[in-house]
């Protein structure tokens, strides 16, 4: 299978959205999401594709073993910038257009591949980790860190579902009510690790504040 062609990816364009999540990003950072960042990246080694690499916050913590990273970046504002943390990443980083759904990629190419706060937004979840899947050689691994529903009962759990159909067109497209891990599993995965907390860094991160964050294999 080869990757197809997908329009949509020439449409992506939130620039007020952009420089709000680069804003957001840094300051999540600050709050301890690097450490989130440095855990996820961990051990990683190869070549390696980033799914929605945003302004590329990531770049920095990717350790030597790592060969190259092909970030895709569907998002014109962020993939600027993204490229910009490219050229001062410790690792080879090649920004690249594309969509999660149509990775610019060949089938088995990548070692492993990374989704970080990203499968909160695409389009079509189940659509992205089967790409993810295409694209990774056997027994590669996807590493993941990413916002998800809140155990189901909870008040939080309620709040988002009341709330998710504006957020979700006022935040980029991104989803407050997508059981990720379940979606990981779903797709052919096997997990090997998930690590479930809360972090809200800020007021406005309190309604995404439950958090997965592990790896999965390819069988």
């Amino acid at each position: 299978m080869t990757p197809v062609t997908d329009p949509a990816s020439e449409r992506v364009h939130h620039p007020i959205f952009a420089r709000v999540y680069a804003r957001i990003g840094a300051a999540a950072d600050r709050a301890g999401a690097a450490e989130h960042r440095a855990r996820l990246l961990a051990g990683l080694q190869g070549r390696v594709v980033e799914v929605g690499a945003g302004t590329g916050l990531n770049f920095k913590y990717y350790p030597q073993a790592v060969r190259e990273v092909v970030a895709v970046e569907p998002e014109a504002s962020l993939r600027t910038i993204a490229e910009a943390a490219a050229a001062a990443a410790p690792v080879a980083v090649t920004v690249l257009p594309g969509t999660a759904g149509a990775l610019p990629l060949g089938d088995a190419s990548v070692d492993a591949a990374v989704s970080s706060l990203v499968l909160c937004s695409v389009a079509d979840q189940a659509a992205a980790l089967a790409e993810i899947r295409r694209v990774l050689r056997p027994a590669g691994e996807l590493r993941f860190y990413e916002h998800v529903r809140a155990p189901d009962g909870t008040r939080l759990a309620r709040v988002q579902g009341a709330i998710d159909p504006l957020w979700t067109r006022l935040a980029g497209g991104c989803h407050l009510t997508r059981a990720t891990a379940d979606s990981i599993a779903r797709a052919g995965f096997v997990i090997e690790e998930c690590d479930r907390f809360l972090f809200q860094p800020c007021w406005l991160a309190r309604i995404t504040g439950p958090h997965v964050l592990g790896r999965a294999r390819r069988p």
